[in-house]
């Protein structure tokens, strides 16, 4: 009887898979991409013309732009999906929106600033920082006299409001986010709609408030406090700042750890010696960079101090005595005159203007920095190592 052998199994044969994507992060930007997208640009630029220059006829500029960025966004996510996925081919096209709208708002605004430069950079000179408006007629250029007793007055107004709205801010913010009341909904509702005030109502509210009803009736060593002044210009101000104050330390309080508050409560504190103690302190760069946006939001200020300050000529050192100027006001008064010399004038105004402004906001940006990243940058220190210990019997130097 002989035994039958049986063939030796075999396993199956598995289908062969399609040679997979080697996977790409959505951010990752290589030398291929800059070229596809190039291409992508002169293809989509192409057609463009094709369409709207030889088979039809013609077409506006805006209208050949926005088509040729349009048949762009297709063009790159087709071929960028293709080639790495449609999870980076989606993020290209994120991303080259948000550039392209970027450059559109940065246009103008640099048009805007080189247009005040061109103009106020010819009666930019060291008289402009050192003198007023005393003996200054139509017939003299816009280089004679200056405008110091603006730079004064601005200086004055902004510091007294911040000396009225910080406290406030500060305070308001620690009782939204430190406080469990229930007037904090409430409270909140009321810095939201002052958030979106118009400056001008502002204005109008110490006017009708303060200036009119007491503006001849209450002086203080004869003094006009509640009249046309620096202080109540600073009070309008401090109206503008308030809001923003509130809500960026509101912001900066809430990024402070809960384990620094609960730390200092376990440990036996009151929460108000916690407030004092812990968490503003740790919070005070984040409260320094709400200080400085809260002046640049009230320096440009203009239509509360035609209500409050009311503007002059000549230096005034005392904010609540008599009319004070501003360089708001100083811009907005030059600018309506008739003659070329105060026009230049009012565009050199603007000009320091806009550095002051510009240099707040680059100011909180330097305050307001991660400085995390730059220690984590810095070289750690070695650490010594059981070879760095002297060896026993041998005696050290």
């Amino acid at each position: 009887m002989t035994a039958v052998r049986t063939p030796p199994r075999t396993a199956p044969e598995t289908p062969a898979r399609p040679a997979s994507r080697t996977p790409v992060r959505p951010r990752e930007l290589t030398a291929n991409d800059v070229v596809t997208m190039i291409g992508c640009a002169v293809s989509a630029v192409s057609l463009s013309w094709l369409i709207f220059s030889v088979l039809t006829g013609g077409i506006g500029w805006l209208g050949f732009g926005l088509s040729a960025f349009a048949i762009f966004l297709a063009l790159v996510f087709v071929v960028t999906a293709e080639m790495v996925g449609v999870t980076a081919a989606t993020d290209r096209i994120a991303t080259t929106v948000i550039l392209a709208s970027a450059v559109l708002l940065m246009v103008p605004l640099v048009w805007l600033v080189g247009y005040v430069i061109v103009k106020g950079v010819p009666g930019l000179t060291a008289h402009f920082f050192t003198q007023d408006q005393k003996g200054v007629t139509p017939i003299l250029p816009s280089s004679a006299g200056g405008g110091a007793h603006a730079i004064v007055g601005t200086v004055m107004q902004v510091g007294l409001a911040l000396v009225w709205a910080l406290p406030l801010g500060v305070l308001a913010a620690v009782f939204l986010n430190e406080s469990r009341s229930r007037w904090r909904r409430p409270v909140r509702i009321f810095v939201d709609a002052m958030s979106g005030l118009p400056s001008v109502i502002a204005g109008l509210f110490i006017f009708a408030v303060l200036i009119l009803p007491y503006a001849k009736k209450i002086q203080f060593n004869g003094w006009q406090v509640f009249s046309y002044n620096g202080f109540m210009a600073s009070l309008a101000l401090a109206m503008m700042m308030l809001p923003t104050i509130t809500r960026t330390v509101e912001v900066v309080l809430r990024l402070v750890p809960d384990g620094l508050r609960e730390a200092s409560l376990a440990l036996g504190s009151s929460r108000a010696r916690t407030v004092w103690s812990v968490v503003l302190p740790t919070a005070r760069t984040g409260i320094t960079t709400a200080v400085v946006l809260g002046i640049a939001r009230a320096v440009g200020e203009t239509a509360p101090l035609i209500f409050t300050a009311f503007g002059y000529d000549l230096m005034n050192t005392n904010p609540f005595d008599g009319p004070q100027e501003s360089l708001p006001l100083f811009v907005y008064r030059n600018i309506r005159k008739p003659d070329l010399s105060a026009i230049e004038r009012g565009f050199t105004g603007a000009l320091v203007l806009m550095m002051l402004v510009i240099g707040l906001f680059a100011l909180a940006r330097y305050v307001g920095r991660d400085r995390q990243r730059r220690r984590g940058n810095r070289r750690r220190p070695r650490l010594p190592t059981l070879g760095d210990q002297p060896s026993i019997g041998k005696q050290t130097p």
